[in-house]
């Protein structure tokens, strides 16, 4: 009968054991469970609070794109108004200088040495090109080959196609010095605020205005370069308007 008692003493204690360790081992369960949820919280934190430094940080800087996009675009807005307010005034001038190629062709000269200062440090766009038109008009004008009348219509054309291209977005071919070599690339060119370029290699670029006048420097990112070739496919396509996320290549007081 002790034995018997014994017997079930050792059943009923081991009865009351086994649910005393299935609650330990769900509370070490649970707790490494927690553990794994903490650590799982602590990265998402840290993943959250880079994604704010980072949102923090682009908004930054497309603010100061957004106001140097400003700056740009009053700046060409001067432009155009000085070539406008220069053609009204050539038309006084032309009036006022009478009918005879003498007194018209200091005029003219004038305005072909006043205009080629502005294309010289002025946007990059085909500056070779057009310096050498104003070139030509001069230099056909000294040598008598055209009158100062012609000389003058050609010059007033000249002006008409700066406004052209301080309105035009398009894609065109000239040469550029990159590294101190001339190359032969496409450019894209977005009125005169902007202009990126392809090397005929797919490399891509921008041209960058700074106190020592504008340079062309390849972008070292492949993330900006893919953006650029997105605005070459896009002007290629005669897509000219809408929403382009692209580098930042608008004068910044840190250029150097």
């Amino acid at each position: 009968m002790k034995q018997k008692l014994a017997v079930y003493s050792l059943c009923a204690a081991l009865t009351a054991i086994v649910p005393l360790v299935q609650a330990q081992d769900a509370t070490d369960t649970l707790a490494t469970r927690l553990i794994q949820l903490r650590g799982q919280v602590d990265e998402l934190q840290t993943d959250l609070n880079l994604a704010r430094e980072e949102h923090k940080n682009r908004m930054t800087y497309m603010t100061a794109q957004l106001t140097e996009t400003e700056a740009s675009r009053d700046r060409e807005a001067l432009r155009v108004r000085q070539l406008e307010k220069d053609l009204e005034q050539m038309k006084v001038q032309v009036a006022a200088a009478g009918a005879t190629s003498e007194t018209l062709a200091p005029v003219v000269l004038r305005y072909l040495a006043e205009l080629r200062a502005q294309v010289r440090t002025g946007f990059p766009f085909k500056v070779g090109d057009r310096l050498a038109e104003l070139d030509e008009i001069e230099a056909q004008l000294n040598s008598g080959v055209i009158t100062a009348h012609r000389a003058f219509n050609r010059l007033w054309a000249f002006v008409e196609d700066e406004l052209r291209i301080t309105r035009e977005n398009a894609i065109y071919t000239q040469s550029i010095n990159l590294n101190g070599e001339n190359v032969l690339v496409d450019v894209a060119k977005l009125g005169n605020a902007m202009m990126y370029f392809r090397t005929r290699n797919l490399q891509y670029g921008r041209a960058v205005e700074t106190s020592q006048g504008w340079r062309f420097e390849l972008l070292d990112s492949a993330g900006d370069q893919e953006l650029v070739a997105r605005l070459f496919d896009s002007l290629r396509k005669q897509i000219r308007q809408g929403y382009f996320q692209l580098p930042n290549a608008l004068p910044l007081e840190a250029s150097s």
